[in-house]
Order: C-alpha cells, then sequence, then structure tokens
C-alpha cells in the first residue's frame, strides 16, 4: 500500500501554564528506584489519545485540567522536579511546581485522519508541543499534556512524560486516576503506591544473572541506526496475518504466544532489512512487566518502573538463513529469564556499574502494551477510537523500539498494530521481507488453498 500525503492542518496554542496540585502536598525529597534511574530510562516518551465529541458543550481541556490538579494531590510526585546525587541518584523534589499543560484548537476533524489515527500521528510536533526549556530530564516539569479540541467537537489528548517516574502501566494508572478525577470521583479506584526502595539494590549487591542487555558494545561498523532520512510506519496484524506467521513454525511451536510469534517475525525482517554483516552479534530486547513476578507481588498502585529488557543473543547470519522457529525459541528462552532474582540482580547491576545504558548496537527493542489499556482512559467523553505510543522509534536511542498497540481497523477487525521507524532504504527491504513472510507459501507447504494477499501497511510518514 503506498504511502498517504500526509494530513497537514494548524493549531492554535494558548501559553503553556503548570498545573499544581488542587490542595498542598507534602514537601519533600522521594528517591526513585535503582531501576528508575538507569540511562536507559532518562528519555521522553510520547503518548496521543483520540476522543470523539459529544451533545453536551462541556469543554475536554478544562475538565482535564481540573482533573489533572486532583489527581497530583495523591500523585504528587508528578508535580515535582528531578535532582541528582552523588553516584547518579535521581530523587524527586516534591516542590508542588506543577506539570505543564497546553490548551490547543486544530482545525481539523477526526474523519480527516482516516488511516493516520494511529502512529505514525501527522503533526503530532503540533498536537504535543515542546514547550521551550521543558524537555529536560533534570529540573524540567516531569510531565508534559496538551489537549487539543478539534472542529468536529472531538478532542485529542497527547502526553510526554519523563520515563524514569514511571513505566506505562505505571502512567495508565495516572491517567485512569485524572480521568476518574475529571468525571467527578472524590479518589481515584487505585491508590497509588511509591515504596521505590522494594526494587532498589541489595547490600552489599551482587550481581547473579546474565545480563546481556547492558553489554558495552563498540559501534565499529556505524551499525547505529543514522537519524536524517527516517521512515516512519506502522504495521497491523489482525489474525490472518498472525495464521500466516503461525504457518510457517512447526506444529510443536504453533501454540507460542502472539508477542513470541510477532517479535520473532519484525526482528527477523528488521535484521534483514538494515543488513549487518553476517558474523555480527544481533539482540532483541524483550520488555517484560515484572510485577507478578515478585513473591508477593508489588502492590496493586506501584506506579515505578518495573521491567526488565531481557535479551536474546545470535548472529545475522544464524538469524536470517535459519527458519522463524530459531528466532522464535530465542524470543521465548529471553522472556523465561525474568524472576524476582534476575531483578534483584539488575539493581544490584545498576549501582555496581554506574547504571548504564542498555546495548543500542544492533539491537531491536519491543513493548507489547496491549494488556496496560490506554484504550480504557476516559475523562469523561468515552473510551478513546485510538489510545497508546504515538510513534514508534522513541527513546534514550532513537529508531530501536516498537510497541505492540491494542487496534480496531477501519474493517472492524481487532488486531495489532506495530509502528516502525527505519532509514528509508531499510524501511523498503523490511515491506518486501514482511510480505514474503505474510503471502510467500510456507516453504514445506504441499496445500493449493487459495489465500487472499494480506495488507498490513496502514499508515505512514
Amino acid at each position: 500500500m503506498a504511502p498517504q500525503d500526509p494530513l497537514v492542518f494548524e493549531v492554535r496554542r494558548r501559553e503553556a501554564e503548570l498545573v499544581r496540585p488542587a490542595r498542598p502536598t507534602p514537601r519533600e525529597y522521594k528517591r526513585l528506584s535503582d531501576v528508575d534511574d538507569q540511562e536507559g530510562l532518562r528519555c521522553q516518551i510520547p503518548v496521543i489519545q483520540f476522543y470523539r465529541g459529544d451533545s453536551t458543550g462541556q469543554d475536554p481541556a478544562r475538565a482535564v485540567r481540573e482533573g489533572l490538579a486532583r489527581a497530583l494531590v495523591l500523585y504528587y510526585p508528578f508535580a515535582g522536579r528531578l535532582r541528582e546525587l552523588p553516584g547518579r541518584k535521581l530523587v524527586v523534589d516534591c516542590n508542588e511546581e506543577g506539570a505543564m499543560f497546553v490548551e490547543a484548537e486544530a482545525d481539523v476533524t477526526l474523519d480527516q485522519f482516516g488511516d493516520a489515527l494511529r502512529p505514525p500521528v501527522p503533526c503530532l510536533e503540533e498536537l504535543l508541543f515542546d514547550v521551550p526549556g521543558s524537555s529536560a530530564i533534570l529540573d524540567s516539569p516531569l510531565l508534559l499534556i496538551q489537549v487539543t479540541r478539534l472542529k468536529c467537537g472531538g478532542f485529542i489528548f497527547a502526553l510526554r512524560l519523563n520515563h524514569t517516574i514511571s513505566d506505562t502501566a505505571g502512567l495508565v494508572q495516572f491517567m485512569n486516576a485524572v480521568g476518574e478525577m475529571a468525571r467527578g470521583a472524590d479518589a481515584p479506584s487505585i491508590r497509588p503506591v511509591w515504596q521505590r526502595e522494594l526494587l532498589d539494590a541489595r547490600d552489599p549487591p551482587q550481581i547473579t544473572c546474565t545480563h546481556r542487555e547492558y553489554d558495552q558494545v563498540e559501534d565499529t561498523k556505524g551499525t547505529l541506526i543514522p537519524l536524517d532520512d527516517m521512515d516512519h510506519r506502522s504495521f497491523f496484524f489482525g489474525a490472518a496475518q498472525m495464521s500466516a506467521l503461525r504457518c510457517r513454525l512447526p506444529p510443536h511451536q504453533q501454540a507460542s504466544s502472539t508477542f513470541e510469534v510477532l517479535t520473532a517475525c519484525l526482528w527477523r525482517c528488521r535484521t534483514v532489512a538494515l543488513q549487518p554483516d553476517p558474523e555480527e552479534e544481533v539482540r532483541v530486547l524483550c520488555v517484560v512487566n515484572a510485577r507478578t513476578k515478585f513473591d508477593p507481588p508489588l502492590p496493586a498502585g506501584y506506579y515505578g518502573n518495573a521491567f526488565a529488557f531481557p535479551v536474546a543473543v545470535t548472529t545475522t547470519d544464524k538469524l536470517c538463513q535459519n527458519p522463524l522457529g530459531y528466532a522464535l525459541e530465542l524470543v521465548k528462552k529471553a522472556k523465561a529469564d525474568v524472576t524476582e532474582e534476575y531483578m534483584r540482580s539488575l539493581a544490584d547491576l545498576m549501582v555496581t556499574r554506574g547504571r548504564p545504558h542498555f546495548t543500542g548496537v544492533r539491537s531491536f527493542m519491543v513493548a507489547d502494551t496491549t494488556k496496560i489499556r490506554f484504550g480504557d482512559v476516559d475523562f469523561g467523553w468515552g473510551k478513546p477510537v485510538y489510545g497508546g505510543p504515538a510513534k514508534g522509534g522513541v527513546g534514550a536511542i532513537p529508531g530501536v523500539a516498537s510497541f505492540y498497540i491494542s487496534f480496531r481497523n477501519r474493517q472492524g477487525e481487532d488486531g495489532i498494530v506495530v509502528p516502525v521507524c527505519l532509514p528509508a532504504l531499510a524501511m523498503r527491504r523490511f515491506v518486501r521481507e514482511l510480505d514474503a513472510l505474510l503471502n510467500d507459501p510456507p516453504p514445506t507447504t504441499t496445500t493449493t488453498t487459495t489465500t487472499t494477499k494480506s495488507t498490513f501497511v496502514i499508515s505512514s510518514l
């Protein structure tokens, strides 16, 4: 499917303001966990939600602003600022300075977005304006929220999060709290829990597990993705696409999870597209939520970063020349690595090695947001038409990360949409390779069944 002409529209913004908690909150310093303040999370992540209007005439910007101020009473660290102590330890200065809020209007309707009502979102930089001086990790607002009213009566809620203070599960918990307060609740249904000491290093620290996601890899051949000429596209995987991928697996692997099959497929296609040397190591990092890996599990209201990046490692030649099942087994093993001991070892590694960054050299990262339920966040206008990450390739190393996002396409089919960010030439190779996996007969097939060719590129910039 050929890329469509990008949608262009004008956004008129009011001056940014700081929204403070609606009532006084404790003035204190709160330490982040030793998982929170690693280098790879010292970045901003964008989220976007599209909502249809209603006939009440209520102002969504006012509702969200008031809900935000009320939610910040309990989630008061979000109104503070990050400071760095000796040893690169991050703490939140809970000083009530506030979250940054922007009110805006756009001369466009939801229907005009068409197939662009998902990542990559056109004019994202206008819908989530980077207020000058607001994007630093330290001494800056931890949240930036923009509410943009549309001509049709709908609106767009866009948010930028300082990743050190929360993961996406914690962020959705906070967004739900804002929504509940905007709808008039006296308190959020889930009370926030700080308790970042639950993910602090032991004393003394002891690295007991292997953490190859933090290997220090030299980029000797310039294989980090260049930032110029980047192509952002998203790909839809419904029942037909997943069935086509499973047909390429032997019977004993066909019951593997959607995450595992899709990750193996995308890792392989992306590696073929980027063309590393055959003997070079390539990696896929799987974001695994560790909340339930603990005994007892982390408290229900915990909103800090509670995940790991377990990694699968192989060579380009082995990944691209072996059947898809080879990559699948590597992904499954990496996911299974995450235990309570793995998380303890991870925190110990952070304090022992100076809070390093995960390796971005020849790496691909995938995060499954389908169970996090961005699509349930309701500010008083019902569920969003689309809710979730605003684009792929975000993070401390641009171009490395993709997200799996719940999505219903225009034909009413439920599935997963995956934003991908690659250099333009590599994206063309990626599309060809993915098309072959989805539509070419599997190598061992003997069937003559006629199938409908999958269409999977649904949005691009």
